[in-house]
């Protein structure tokens, strides 16, 4: 039975049809890892590059940034606070309002979302004195949010020796497994 198995793989349209398999199963594979990094359509377009022209600070929409591992994403009363003074003119303003009115809370979509097995604190990076941008590229710029990077492992890391400035003592305490996994 394995001679007349491996027989098989002898003719050429056996082998045609193993590497057709086995490109399909890599395409469906950069696929899915593709779809990781599609920021994920939000219930309202919220509009970074206007409200940071504006000068609405980062943490005033996501205040959960100075205590904890979300940086929290803003409530439609936080919303409703400035725009229930503006005229409605968008449909985007038009969404929040029914939001406001049903008293429904606003289903954000998280862009950034951390594995369960990492723990991340936006608290001792700010302390560390790094800016948003510096992880989440430049607001003003973007429309829409999304990663301006792929946020893995290999890429904290390589932040975390850059920023132990040839401290042995800082960098092994950044480079510890415990710093990110509890």
């Amino acid at each position: 039975m394995g001679e007349r198995f491996i027989g098989m793989f002898r003719q050429p349209m056996a082998v045609a049809l193993l590497l057709i398999a086995v490109l399909v199963v890599l395409a469906g594979a950069g696929w899915a890892v593709y779809q990781t990094q599609v920021p994920p359509p939000q219930p309202i377009e919220f509009k970074h590059n206007l409200h940071v022209g504006l000068g609405v600070q980062c943490l005033y929409c996501h205040p959960g940034a100075w205590r904890g591992q979300s940086a929290g994403l803003p409530t439609q009363s936080k919303c409703w606070g400035c725009h229930q003074q503006i005229a409605r003119e968008s449909s985007e303003l038009d969404k929040l309002a029914a939001y406001v009115e049903k008293g429904e809370p606003i289903p954000w979509v998280p862009v950034a979302i951390m594995p369960d097995f990492v723990y991340f604190s936006h608290r001792p990076h700010i302390g560390a004195g790094l800016n948003c941008e510096t992880c989440h590229g430049d607001m003003s710029k973007v429309t829409v949010a999304r990663n301006p990077q792929v946020m893995n492992m290999g890429w904290c890391m390589d932040c975390h020796r850059e920023r132990s400035q040839g401290d042995p003592e800082r960098l092994a305490k950044l480079l510890d497994c415990q710093t990110c996994h509890k």
